[in-house]
C-alpha cells in the first residue's frame, strides 16, 4: 500500500510498533475529547495518575449528556468538570453551547491530528480529515498524561463514491447504504477512508454524518480527505491557518474497495432494533408514526436543521405526532434565528430541545409504550430510547421532516420539489461559552470541587494464574453495551459513583443480575458475538469489574469494549471453536487456567466435566497490564519507574 490518507496520517504518529495490519503500534495523540456521561471517571482517572497538567496539544471536556438538574448529582459533577478543566489546562465547553462532537468539528477539529474522545462517535471529526476514534475514558485520561494510544494496525477499506445524490437523498442515506452492506458485525481492526470524484459533492456536515456513524460497523474509524471542501469549511469558521491539503495519492491502495454510486443511493431507513437492519423506505410500507426526533451528534448541524425548516415551512406536524429538534450548537441556533429559520420550526409545532444529546442516550422525549419513533440519530438499540417496546426507525432528516408531516413512514421524494439550502460563507462565531485553559502557574493554585456523588475509585488487585467462579448470566449475539450499562435519565447522573452504578449491571437482561452477583463473589460472562458493541462507556466493563467479573467469553468482541475490559482487569476470551458455547450454561462453576496469558487458556466446567480451548488476541502488553490488574495500576507504576 501506499499513499492513502489513513497511511500519510498514521505515518506522522506512530512512536512504536510496524504499519502492519494487525500489529500493535502505538499512536501519539494530538487531541482528547470528553463528555460528562463518561469525563468525570475519566478525570478521576486522570487525578489518580498524578502529573500537573494535561501533555497534549490540547484537550477539551464538555457537557451536553447529563443535562437533566433533577437533582444534585449532575450539577455537581458539572462543577467538577469545570474545576477539573481549570486546574489541568483544559478546554471547557459549558451545559449549552452543545453536542460534543458538532462543537468539536466546528471549532477545534484540525486535518492530520489524531484524536481519542471517551465517546464512541469521536469518529466524526473524521469528516474534518482528522483521525479521530472513540476509546474508553482510561485509554483518554492516559493520553492525556502522554503515554501514547495503542491499537492494531488497521485495514483499510476504500470506499470509492461515484456520481453524486439525488435530490430528497443526503449523506445519512449513504451511511445507512453502507450499514446495509456491512452491517454492524465483522469490521474490528478496519479503518473507512472515502475517495473518489463524489467525495467532491460532499460537504463537511456530510462527511462528518458518515463518519458518525460509521462507528456502528464497529470498525476503528472513518476518515475523508482534507481537501478544497475543507478548506473552505475551516475559512468559514474563521480557521484556515488549521487546514492542510490530505489527499490519497494516484497509486494509492487498499484492502478492500467497496464503490458506491452516489446516484443510486434512494432514502434510506434502519428498522427497529439494529443500525444494520437497513432497506429503502419505500420498502417499508405506511409506519403510522407517534413521534418524531431530529437532531442528535449525527444530524444537528445547520445544514440538516436547515433542510428540516424548509421542509416544514407551511406546514404543521400530524396531529397525534409529537417532534423534537436536538440543534448541535449555539451556533446552529445562532443562524437560525438569524435566517428565520427557527421560526418555520416553531410555527410547525416542533418542541425545540437544548443543545444536548438529550433523547439519544435517553434524556428525556421517551416514546409512548409500544410507540414507534422515527429518528435522525445513529442507534436504534432496543430499550435505547427509554421505553423498552417501542420501535425505533432511523431516518435522514429529510425522511424525518416529511415523515412528521404525513404521520406515516415516508419517501420524502413523494412531497414533490426538494428545497436547496447552502451553507453560509462565514458562521457566526461566539466561543464566549468556552473557557480557555489558565496559565500553569495559576491553574495550579485551582481548588477541585467534588460534591458527594463523587466517589473514589474501586481497587485493582493483580489477576493469578487461575479463575474460577459461577457463570453469572449467559448472553447471545450483538450484546451492546446499553444491555450491560444502560443509560437513560435514571443511571446517567450515577457516572461518577461506581457502587451505585453497579447496581444497574443487566438490569434490562436479568434483573437480578447485581443480586447473583455480590451473592457469589463474582464470577463469569458467557456471550455470542460482537459482544460489546456500541457506546464506548467504559462503565460497562468498570461497573462489572466493581462486582467481581474476572472473565468474559465470548465468540468475539466490539473494538472499545475489549479495550476496556482489559483497562480495568477483565480478561477477553474467546471460544477457539464457536460451538462450545453451547457447553456452558448460567451457573456452571467454571475454572481457567491463564497463565500468563501468552498462549490459550484452558477452561474447565466443573458442572459437566467439560474442558474446553480458549484464544485471545491479547498483545504481551495487554497481558502484563492485565496481570497487574489493569492499566491504572500499570502506567502508575510505570510513571514511578
Amino acid at each position: 500500500m501506499a499513499g492513502t490518507v489513513t497511511e500519510k496520517i498514521l505515518s506522522r504518529h506512530i512512536v512504536d510498533g510496524e504499519p502492519v495490519a494487525g500489529h500493535e503500534v502505538a499512536l501519539k495523540i494530538d487531541n482528547t475529547l470528553t463528555q460528562d456521561a463518561t469525563g468525570t471517571m475519566a478525570y478521576l482517572q486522570f487525578e489518580a495518575i498524578g502529573i500537573d497538567r494535561v501533555k497534549t496539544q490540547f484537550s477539551v471536556s464538555f457537557v451536553d449528556h447529563n443535562t437533566l438538574q433533577t437533582d444534585f448529582k449532575n450539577p455537581d459533577d458539572h462543577m467538577y468538570l469545570q474545576s477539573v478543566a481549570k486546574r489541568y489546562g483544559i478546554y471547557f465547553s459549558r451545559p449549552g453551547n452543545g453536542i460534543c462532537h458538532q462543537v468539536f468539528l466546528e471549532r477545534f477539529a484540525r486535518p492530520g491530528n489524531t484524536l481519542i474522545g471517551s465517546d464512541s462517535h469521536t469518529p466524526t471529526a473524521g469528516g474534518i480529515g482528522c483521525f479521530a476514534m472513540g476509546a474508553g475514558g482510561l485509554d483518554v485520561a492516559c493520553a492525556m498524561a502522554g503515554a501514547p494510544f495503542r491499537i492494531k494496525y488497521p485495514k483499510i477499506v476504500g470506499v470509492k463514491l461515484i456520481g453524486r445524490l439525488n435530490d430528497w437523498v443526503s449523506a445519512k442515506d449513504v451511511i445507512l447504504e453502507v450499514l446495509r452492506r456491512v452491517d454492524v458485525k465483522g469490521n474490528v481492526g478496519k479503518v473507512f477512508e472515502y475517495f473518489g470524484e463524489g467525495v467532491k459533492t460532499l460537504s463537511v456536515p456530510d462527511r462528518a454524518t458518515i463518519t458518525n456513524m460509521g462507528t456502528e460497523t464497529g470498525c476503528t474509524t472513518s476518515i475523508f480527505p482534507s481537501d478544497e471542501i475543507t478548506r473552505q469549511f475551516l475559512k468559514a469558521q474563521g480557521r484556515e491557518e488549521d487546514w492542510q491539503l490530505i489527499v490519497p495519492d494516484e497509486n494509492a491502495t487498499y484492502d478492500e474497495i467497496i464503490e458506491i454510486n452516489l446516484s443510486e443511493i434512494e432514502p434510506m431507513v434502519a428498522l427497529p432494533h439494529s443500525p444494520g437492519n437497513v432497506c429503502r423506505v419505500r420498502d417499508v410500507g405506511p409506519v403510522k408514526v407517534d413521534q418524531v426526533c431530529i437532531g442528535s451528534c449525527t444530524n444537528s448541524s445547520l445544514r440538516d436543521l436547515m433542510v428540516v425548516a424548509a421542509i416544514l415551512e407551511g406546514h404543521t406536524v400530524a396531529e397525534n405526532l409529537h417532534l423534537t429538534i436536538s440543534p448541535g450548537s449555539r451556533q446552529v441556533v445562532d443562524h437560525l434565528i438569524s435566517s428565520g429559520a427557527y421560526t418555520s420550526l416553531v410555527r410547525a409545532g416542533a418542541r425545540i430541545l437544548e443543545n444536548a444529546c438529550g433523547p439519544c442516550i435517553g434524556m428525556g422525549s421517551a416514546p409512548r409504550s409500544g410507540g414507534v419513533s422515527v429518528r435522525t440519530f445513529n442507534r436504534n438499540f432496543e430499550g435505547r430510547s427509554g421505553t423498552k417496546d417501542a420501535k425505533v426507525y432511523l431516518v435522514s432528516p429529510e425522511t424525518a421532516a416529511a415523515t412528521a408531516i404525513t404521520g406515516y413512514l415516508t419517501d420524502p421524494r413523494d412531497l414533490g420539489k426538494a428545497p436547496k439550502v447552502t451553507l453560509p460563507e462565514r458562521f457566526f462565531i461566539n466561543d464566549n461559552m468556552i473557557i480557555k485553559p489558565l496559565p500553569e502557574e495559576e491553574a495550579g493554585k485551582v481548588e477541585i470541587v467534588r460534591g458527594p456523588n463523587i466517589r473514589p475509585l474501586p481497587g485493582f488487585e493483580p489477576i493469578g494464574d487461575k479463575l474460577s467462579g459461577k457463570v453469572l448470566i449467559k448472553v447471545g449475539d450483538n450484546i451492546t453495551t446499553d444491555h450491560i450499562m444502560p443509560a437513560g435519565a435514571k443511571i446517567l447522573p450515577l457516572r461518577s459513583n461506581i457502587p451505585e452504578i453497579s447496581k444497574h449491571v443487566f438490569e434490562a437482561v436479568d434483573p437480578s443480575f447485581y443480586e447473583k452477583a455480590m451473592a457469589s463473589g463474582g464470577g463469569f460472562i458467557i456471550g455470542g458475538e460482537n459482544y460489546g458493541q456500541g457506546s464506548s462507556r467504559e462503565h460497562a466493563a468498570l461497573a462489572p469489574k466493581y462486582l467481581g467479573v474476572k472473565a468474559v467469553i465470548v465468540k468475539s468482541f466490539a473494538r472499545i469494549h475489549l479495550a476496556n475490559l482489559i483497562n480495568f482487569g477483565i480478561v477477553p476470551l474467546t471460544f477457539e471453536n464457536p460451538e462450545d458455547y453451547d457447553k456452558i450454561s448460567e451457573g456452571d462453576e467454571l475454572e481457567i487456567d491463564i497463565g500468563d496469558l501468552s498462549g490459550e487458556c484452558l477452561l474447565t466446567n466443573r458442572t459437566t466435566g467439560e474442558v474446553i480451548k480458549l484464544t485471545h488476541t491479547l498483545s504481551k502488553l495487554d497481558a502484563e497490564i492485565l496481570k497487574t490488574g489493569g492499566k491504572l495500576p500499570w502506567i502508575k507504576k510505570h510513571m514511578e519507574v
